[in-house]
């Protein structure tokens, strides 16, 4: 068992080591990369550095101290690189607080296991007080990754609620969404292996987390070398360049008239023919900002921006299904005519509007 987690650990050193040496030395990856999920990798390289001082070096206590270091810098760069994914987030200062914790079990495992003496580790292993210690910060190693695993997931719900506020069809955002699983599968397998080895499996655990580490590791790599190789499914251009304003001064009359101009925007111009037509794009037609033509939905209309527009993409499909194009057509063709961008959110949207699925709906007597 040892071998194997050896070859795996210098398996995903060197392809961490190769991704860095890349990025480095070409100014189009720089750029391309998301300095969090750098970070990421410069992260977990600590970890694997320090198994690998363990196993071919024989700096047991001290590499395997030094390994440690990465734990409680994981979670919090986690949640930042999701949060950097889905918005225009870019690394600030005040990111730094988030890794306060990682550098304060850093020097506790520094003065505590690293630089103590043999003797002194000797006898606390011999007292029993060493495995109480290092069971201790393990769990607060885990309580600390789930809790901005916690926050990673929430933050992903609520940036995926936002951006799709904003456009008209459904993000492709699967990749975080994956990336996010992955994660805590590996969370909770750790989790589970610590709490089990509390019936007399100490090591259990101590054999099994390099495994879960190494998991980790491959699972990082693979979304950073995706990056790299298709770096625009990780990027969303700015769908608002105007994110925020003042309340909207519009009286009542001003809302009554925009939703007349509204409405015959819709009729004349039909800009929801277009698949990935985005709320500022409409509100410009309107010569209004995104939360003004939000707050006239809202209020006027009683629909989001996404319903809206997928309303009038419903009727064009009902219009086109009622001419002779239905004979040239599948379903599906009269639904990308109308403006849908696929088959899941036509039939999705479909039922909810008109309470049944298409293909019944078009059964029915005219």
């Amino acid at each position: 068992m040892t071998s194997i987690l050896h070859q795996f650990t210098l398996f995903a050193f060197f392809q961490s080591l190769f991704l860095i040496i890349i990025i480095m030395i070409s100014v189009t990856k720089r750029q391309q990369i998301n300095i969090y999920l750098l970070i990421l990798v410069a992260v977990l390289m600590v970890g694997l550095i320090g198994n690998i001082g363990q196993f071919s070096l024989g700096w047991q206590r001290q590499m395997k101290g030094f390994s440690e270091f990465a734990i409680l810098f994981f979670g919090p760069t986690v949640y930042l690189f999701i949060q950097s994914t889905l918005s225009e987030k870019r690394f600030s200062r005040s990111d730094l607080f988030h890794y306060i914790l990682g550098v304060i079990y850093s020097l506790i495992i520094t003065f505590y296991y690293i630089t103590a003496s043999n003797e002194t580790i000797r006898e606390r292993v011999e007292s029993g007080e060493l495995f109480r210690v290092v069971r201790i910060l393990v769990g607060i190693g885990l309580t600390v990754n789930i809790t901005y695993f916690v926050l990673g997931v929430l933050k992903f719900r609520e940036l995926k609620e936002s951006l799709q506020e904003e456009v008209s069809y459904i993000l492709n955002i699967s990749f975080a969404k994956n990336f996010l699983i992955a994660i805590g599968t590996c969370l909770l397998l750790w989790l589970t292996v610590y709490l089990i080895s509390f019936g007399n499996n100490y090591e259990l655990e101590i054999n099994t987390r390099g495994f879960i580490w190494i998991a980790v590791v491959l699972i990082v790599l693979f979304i950073a070398y995706y990056q790299m190789v298709s770096p625009a499914v990780f990027q969303f251009e700015l769908i608002s360049k105007e994110t925020k304003y003042a309340q909207s001064k519009f009286s009542q009359v001003d809302l009554d008239r925009l939703k007349l101009e509204l409405t015959a925007i819709m009729e004349e111009k039909k800009p929801y023919l277009n698949s990935k037509l985005l709320k500022s794009e409409l509100a410009a037609m309107m010569s209004i900002n995104a939360p003004e033509l939000s707050r006239l939905l809202n209020k006027r209309i009683g629909m989001s921006f996404f319903e809206y527009v997928n309303y009038h993409r419903i009727h064009e499909f009902i219009r086109l299904a009622k001419s002779p194009l239905i004979e040239q057509k599948t379903l599906l063709g009269l639904a990308q005519e109308a403006g849908f961008q696929s088959k899941s959110t036509f039939n999705k949207s479909f039922k909810q509007i008109m309470g049944c699925p298409p293909s019944e709906y078009l059964k029915r007597p005219i």
